[in-house]
């Protein structure tokens, strides 16, 4: 089964190699031709600066409507930043925005 993000990248692929003169080249290979990342990349890139202005007050939304709380641990190494990640069996939730950020 593909999931929604395949498809839009699919589309991505696709009018990608209707460019004159990049029809012969890889999808990686027209990436890097046209400076683009692809779509998971750089939807990852945007999910970190949101939660960035998340946790440093820069939007105006509060940080416990998306995060539990910061990590108690500090016995490794690491900063007083990391984000408490809760143990999830609802597969909604698994795939939502905290989640995600919480993970990378």
């Amino acid at each position: 089964m593909v999931n929604k993000d395949e498809y839009i990248e699919k589309v991505q692929r696709h009018f990608t190699k209707r460019l004159p003169g990049l029809k012969h080249m890889s999808y990686t290979e027209r990436l890097h031709y046209l400076g683009l990342s692809n779509l998971e990349l750089r939807r990852l890139h945007l999910d970190l600066i949101y939660c960035y202005k998340i946790v440093f007050g820069v939007v105006d939304l509060n940080f416990s409507d998306f995060f539990l709380e910061f990590s108690s641990v500090t016995a490794t190494r690491g900063h007083a930043y990391k984000l408490y990640k809760p143990s999830c069996v609802n597969g909604t939730r698994s795939r939502s925005f905290a989640e995600r950020i919480v993970n990378v």
